[in-house]
């Protein structure tokens, strides 16, 4: 299907055609009363043994069968060449390539998408009989050759992906899963597993659900992770700053009359500790301020409770209730990730648009249409779109400093990388028990998304483990499978490190911290709305506000990685003055703040690649304070 070594092909095979001369009309008769029993004869286990046909036919076993067919008549046998679907990777990408039935018609993935493109138009026998209906000349006429579809899956990068996944799932023994891999600056696809998966040169050998492309079709509350949501909407209005402090109230806060409880009895924690931390309560605080409408408009700017428009069939527009049906305490409850429903697909496409610096693109896995050589038009589902903005680019910067914190010193440590910057974040999302009908405490599902390196991001990963068995936290089981998948792709993709590794480099912005108390990557917070609202009691002091509060995550400082561009030093200058500089060099600014430059990521002097981010904050820089000038007296 597509030239990258994975897709489907047409093999040539041969099968018995019709077409019979006999001794005239009482041998056609009698083949037409015989045509169903011929038909079942043909079958191929009903070939003998030593006379298999590529086509799966024996022609000793297909010559006797029309004997019989005919009553014993002389036959005279034409062979006619069919075309059979074989996908030579077996497995490999099996939910985007899809399946065909025996009539090579597609029944899901791309198969089924573009059936009409793939399929081409249905080829045509002209034949002239006679008064008695007997065939007596004829032709074929020139089928016209379906499209070849060029996919952008990288089958190495789709390898690793389900490799990854597969020991995931074997580790976890979770019922099932997703890891996804995008280009966050084009939306493309690069790769997208699946488990269970199938075989689609057996696909009427496994049951419906092993067919299922969970990436785009299954729905899930994110949890934990929807709380990038919620900050994004509070940073891009101005409401809420980083370092603002937040009472958590020691683990529990009453929205509606209902309490909501924290996984940990957090006090006084900022904003960055708030998502480092993933504390309930400091979100739905946010989420308060920020108020129902515009926290409702930004859910759908990202692209949730709406299809992506994916060139894959069968997506789902997720769950999202519009505003006038929110209860009281939807806003608490959403803005922790709970009640509504996302799919794998818009929540990387939704953390791509943070990666990239606010822009929403289109996810895809179509590159191209081609008939031989020949390029054909996008139409339809494989026509492109243009990304719409959906946050500031300082939002966007914000954030991914944030979500490096979650890396560095919060919920996310197992997906710190040896020679990148990531950020992400964890989710740990409750299952309803079809029992109880009440969120689960045991089953959950678990993710981790994120992307990697900080400043130019070249690739986002989601990771979704569905009821992991034992461990079975964001943090604890997707957060190393993003390390693992990551740590292999970025080398692949000749990503530059920007951490240094090695003897003779110092690492000075990763510390090395404790992580096997797994406690302190939990995220998770049994929730049950459907009790008896509590009374609320007075209002809790902050107690433990020197345990509560913690130091911000400090910004991990790119290096010298061998580029050809030498990172001017910004200092002092205007905001025309850096961003004509960064287009004369070929860098790609981005700017937060006003006034004058204070600071820069990466520093003044390291090396960056034509076409790298630059993070450049401006502020009003600190007065000098003059020195004392004292004359010597001669």
């Amino acid at each position: 299907m597509d030239d990258r070594g994975f897709g489907a092909a047409r093999v040539p095979a041969t099968f018995p055609s019709q077409r019979i001369h006999g001794p005239g009309a009482a041998a056609a008769a009698a083949c037409d009363r015989n045509h169903a029993q011929a038909r079942r004869d043909l079958r191929p286990q009903h070939a003998p043994a030593g006379d298999e046909h590529p086509g799966g036919f024996g022609i000793r076993g297909a010559l006797r069968a029309w004997r019989r067919a005919t009553g014993g008549a002389a036959a005279l046998l034409y062979f006619q060449k069919e075309n059979q679907r074989i996908y030579p990777k077996r497995d490999l990408a099996s939910h985007v390539l899809g399946f065909v039935d025996l009539d090579e018609k597609g029944l899901g993935g791309i198969e089924y998408e573009l059936d009409g493109q793939i399929r081409g138009k249905s080829e045509k026998i002209i034949v002239m009989a006679d008064a008695r209906q007997r065939w007596f000349d004829g032709g074929e006429a020139q089928r016209e050759r379906g499209a070849n579809v060029v996919l952008t899956l990288d089958e190495k990068i789709q390898y690793t992906a389900e490799r990854e996944l597969a020991a995931a799932i074997a580790k976890t023994h979770a019922m099932a899963g997703t890891v996804m891999v995008m280009n966050p600056n084009t939306g493309e696809i690069l790769a997208l597993a699946n488990w269970p998966k199938f075989n689609p040169n057996a696909a009427n050998e496994v049951p419906a659900e092993a067919r299922m492309n969970r990436a785009v079709t299954a729905l899930y509350e994110p949890g934990s992770t929807f709380k990038l949501i919620t900050l994004a909407a509070a940073f891009d209005q101005g409401i809420t700053r980083p370092g603002e402090v937040f009472d958590c109230e020691n683990g529990a806060v009453y929205v509606a009359g209902h309490r909501i409880r924290d996984h940990k009895p957090f006090g006084l924690l900022n904003v960055a500790d708030i998502l480092a931390q993933s504390s309930d309560v400091g979100a739905i605080k946010i989420a308060l301020r920020l108020g129902a409408p515009k926290f409702y408009d930004y859910i759908r700017a990202f692209g949730f409770g709406q299809p992506t428009g994916v060139d894959m069939p069968g997506e789902s527009k997720g769950l999202l209730r519009r505003l006038e049906n929110w209860s009281a305490v939807s806003i608490g409850s959403i803005s922790m990730g709970q009640e509504v429903g996302v799919t794998p697909i818009q929540l990387i496409s939704a953390v791509s648009a943070i990666a990239n610096g606010g822009m929403l693109y289109k996810p895809h896995v179509i590159a191209e249409l081609r008939r031989g050589d020949q390029l054909l038009p996008a139409e339809g589902p494989t026509s492109a779109s243009e990304p719409r903005k959906v946050i500031r680019p300082e939002t966007a910067a914000t954030l991914r400093r944030l979500m490096e914190g979650v890396v560095l010193n919060g919920t996310g440590k197992l997906a710190h990388l040896d020679g990148w910057t990531s950020a992400g974040k964890t989710g740990s999302a409750q299952k309803i028990d079809p029992a109880t009908g009440r969120y689960s405490k045991t089953q959950l599902i678990a993710s981790f998304t994120g992307f990697a390196p900080i400043n130019n991001p070249a690739v986002t990963i989601l990771v979704s483990l569905d009821s992991p068995v034992g461990q079975h936290e964001g943090g604890q089981v997707a957060a190393p499978v993003f390390k693992r998948v990551a740590e292999q792709v970025l080398p692949y993709l000749d990503v530059p490190r920007d951490v240094p590794i090695g003897p003779r480099l110092v690492q000075a912005a990763y510390r090395n911290g404790d992580v096997s108390d797994g406690s302190v990557l939990e995220d998770f917070t049994p929730t049950d709305f459907s009790e008896q609202p509590d009374q609320p009691p007075a209002k809790s002091a902050a107690t433990n506000s020197r345990e509560g509060h913690s130091p911000a995550p400090a910004v991990t400082v790119a290096v010298d990685e061998g580029g050809d561009i030498q990172v001017p030093d910004f200092s002092g200058k205007t905001m025309r003055d850096v961003t004509e500089i960064c287009l004369r060099l070929g860098l790609d600014p981005i700017l937060v703040g006003s006034s004058l430059a204070t600071n820069q990521t990466p520093a003044a002097g390291a090396k960056a690649r034509r076409g790298a981010k630059i993070t450049v904050q401006f502020g009003t820089p600190a007065p000098k304070i003059a020195q004392p000038h004292h004359r010597v007296r001669h």
